[in-house]
């Protein structure tokens, strides 16, 4: 493993505040050298948000950091260690097949982790190879970034490079490693590793997640209930814009959810097409745990045991910590339907709150999924002042539905401009179609990448309704086979 020298030159700038932690929380780790990497895909203008030179990063050597052959000067690498519940059974974790190569500090004076994703084996790889395949990661290259722009809260994909290597899953493929970006990746599964497994350091854990996310907590007269009631408010706003905007995680397990309130590990992630609250893609989800309608239940039950690590710290007396607890996870449900109620009002183009509205938003959705309408594109339609557009149109109920909407929208007093800039900043025009993603990834398996960045064109910019994102709205083709999606492991 060879070290670079020349950080300064491409603008790398290390400061490693995870890694002064107690060493329980890692283990000290390079990555594992590939034999020959080649850049996939480079993402200029997310380097250039970071401080790195987008030229000397596409370079030769840009690459070997990318692939972990070579380790900029000032990064400690590391795989970390946490738990998790897994469709709700908890076991021992860690990065099996990650590395954090180090903390950059932007020209902004933010603070992102610089993870490389399919790096090799670790000490928590348990059985696996530590190694990734290139679909997968291309695939995350490319919802990760729709979600972003969809201004969804998210870690980012930097680079995908091939590794020249071939791995071994139901049949050879091209291996790759993806360089993710997040603000961190402390895990509701990292406070539960502490808990168990590091008690004594559970406070110091703690107070590095106020100090790096919520700093604000430190001036609480209780910072603990102060962090807890801020991951909280994160969670429940996040997973408010999942649902306004059809996204369906695949794996919500507790080591899947970020104490920063990011979207992080996208395995069998996709969105919806035809709005069905019981929608699942993922292949190993048999029981719909994580399902579309499930999400926001599951991110209370996350919450809760978030909560449950932090009670030795929440107050001395037992019961009365488990009050204060239970105080707030209510509270997540209530702020993450407030946050639902007001996107949807937006979403048709409501400024104001009135009693009914929510029985006008979920009167609509029953009327959607009776005739398997398009989530996405009815509110394009709706947003576009086509709802003739959508398969319910002339039907009894959908036009009874548009009435009270009409009237309700007739009742506000703002110009009705106002109301139609709401709607074009509230729903996209275009999302990133199953179908298409899969057509990008077939074809970039085979080395042409043009189709990747064709979608991803027309993906950066989604509230734009251009005309030349219109072949990006449609739907499949019927199929007999539901779309499935995988772990990518």
């Amino acid at each position: 493993m060879t070290q670079d020298q020349t950080a300064t030159q491409t603008g790398w700038n290390f400061d490693n505040s995870y890694a002064r932690l107690p060493e329980t929380f890692f283990t000290r780790q390079d990555p594992v050298p590939v034999s020959s990497p080649k850049l996939a895909r480079f993402n200029r203008s997310l380097a250039a948000e970071l401080g790195l030179d987008p030229e000397e990063m596409e370079s030769g050597d840009g690459a070997a950091v990318f692939a972990g052959n070579r380790i900029p000067a000032g990064a400690a690498p590391l795989a970390q260690a946490y738990a998790g519940h897994q469709f709700g059974y908890f076991t021992m974790l860690g990065d099996g097949r990650a590395v954090l190569l180090g903390e950059q500090i932007t020209p902004a004076g933010g603070r992102v982790d610089i993870q490389l994703k399919g790096s090799g084996r670790t000490p928590y790889s348990r059985q696996g190879d530590g190694r990734a395949a290139l679909g997968p990661m291309l695939r995350e290259y490319i919802i990760s970034e729709a979600v972003h722009a969809l201004h969804i809260p998210t870690t980012r994909s930097l680079a995908v490079v091939t590794t020249g290597d071939k791995i071994v899953r139901e049949s050879l493929q091209t291996g790759a490693v993806l360089t993710r970006v997040a603000a961190s990746h402390l895990r509701v599964g990292t406070f539960q590793y502490a808990a168990h497994w590091a008690p004594q350091d559970l406070q110091t854990l703690a107070d590095y997640a106020i100090e790096r996310h919520y700093p604000n907590a430190a001036a609480a007269e209780n910072r603990y209930l102060a962090l807890l009631q801020a991951v909280i408010e994160r969670q429940a706003g996040l997973i408010a814009k999942w649902q306004l905007a059809g996204f369906i995680h695949g794996v919500m397990n507790t080591d899947n959810m970020a104490i920063s309130g990011e979207t992080i590990d996208y395995g069998p992630c996709a969105f919806m097409d035809a709005y069905d609250p019981e929608t699942v893609f993922s292949s190993i989800d048999r029981q719909g745990r994580y399902a579309y309608g499930n999400q926001p239940n599951i991110g209370g039950w996350n919450l809760a045991r978030f909560a449950e690590t932090l009670l030795p710290l929440l107050h001395e007396n037992e019961d009365k910590a488990i009050e204060l607890a239970e105080d707030e996870i209510r509270n997540y449900h209530e702020r993450f339907h407030h946050n639902w109620l007001a996107g949807m009002r937006a979403k048709l183009g409501i400024l104001n709150a009135e009693p009914e509205d929510e029985s006008l938003v979920q009167d609509l959705l029953a009327i959607m999924q009776k005739h398997g309408a398009d989530y996405t594109n009815t509110f394009r339609a709706f947003t576009l002042g086509k709802p003739e557009d959508t398969p319910m149109f002339g039907s009894e109920g959908f036009s009874q539905w548009l009435e009270l909407w009409q009237s309700r929208l007739g009742r506000q007093r703002e110009p009705v401009t106002e109301s139609q800039q709401m709607m074009r900043n509230s729903n996209p025009a275009l999302i990133p179609r199953n179908h298409r993603v899969e057509e990008a990834l077939e074809a970039a398996q085979s080395g042409d990448y043009s189709v990747m960045e064709r979608l991803l064109s027309a993906l950066a910019n989604p509230y734009a309704y251009l005309p030349e994102q219109d072949e990006y709205c449609s739907l499949p083709a019927p199929s007999a086979r539901p779309y499935r999606t995988y772990c990518g492991t």
